[in-house]
């Protein structure tokens, strides 16, 4: 379970303190999606980064599964990410030196857990439609391509947490509605949470709890 209880966030500024984040407040169980929408500059990324562990709050709390990653040392931290928590952006970082099937197996490197991943990442692959491009590199594939190796990437440790900023904002309708299908339908069969960041009103309104930032502040819409 994901509980956020009203968490704020503020920058220091030349005028004083800018609040971006005032009092958000959030339950999730395994398995829901939620989709958060508004204007450019309104928290929405921030709060991606507060609920996957990457910037505290200012005040408040985030626990997935009644831990409070902002409790852990820097080890402990970086462990919970690894463990816990997908990412999906809107770029897709991949490493261009990597194949897609290295790129995929990533997180699983600095994992404190000996398994190999080598079935599970090729699984993941032909899930998504590249078990034929594993060889491959990140130049040799289309912007749809590196987006599913992302998505790819961020299941390989079947984190209980998937957030995705903009996951669809550099990919044309057809390739948008290709990835948008298959990052629902992932998320749905490995039951984990998912958190989505969207401009788009057609990503936004496929999951069923939908929220808007406004001034601060998370809305039902």
């Amino acid at each position: 379970m994901l509980q956020v209880e009203s968490i704020t966030k503020e920058y220091a500024g030349p005028a004083g303190a800018l609040r971006i984040l005032n009092g958000v407040s959030l339950n999730l169980e395994r398995g829901e999606a939620v989709s958060i929408m508004g204007p450019s500059g309104s928290g929405k990324s921030t709060l991606l980064s507060i609920l996957g562990a990457l910037e505290p709050p200012t005040s408040g709390s985030v626990k997935l599964n009644g831990q409070d990653p902002y409790s852990f040392g820097e080890v402990e931290l970086a462990a919970f990410r690894n463990r816990q928590v997908g990412f999906v952006f809107q770029d897709h970082c991949l490493l261009p030196q990597c194949t897609v099937l290295e790129n995929v197996l990533l997180p699983a490197l600095v994992a404190t857990e000996k398994a190999p991943f080598d079935t599970e990442a090729k699984q993941l692959l032909d899930a998504v439609g590249l078990a034929h491009r594993i060889d491959h590199l990140p130049g040799q594939l289309s912007g749809g391509e590196k987006q599913r190796v992302a998505i790819a990437r961020a299941l390989i440790r079947k984190p209980e947490l998937l957030l995705c900023d903009e996951p669809t904002g550099n990919l044309d309708r057809a390739n948008a509605e290709a990835v948008a299908d298959l990052l629902l339908e992932l998320q749905r069969k490995q039951n984990t949470i998912l958190v989505l960041v969207t401009h788009s009103e057609k990503l936004g309104d496929r999951v069923a709890q939908r929220y808007e930032l406004n001034g601060g502040r998370l809305e039902k819409r």
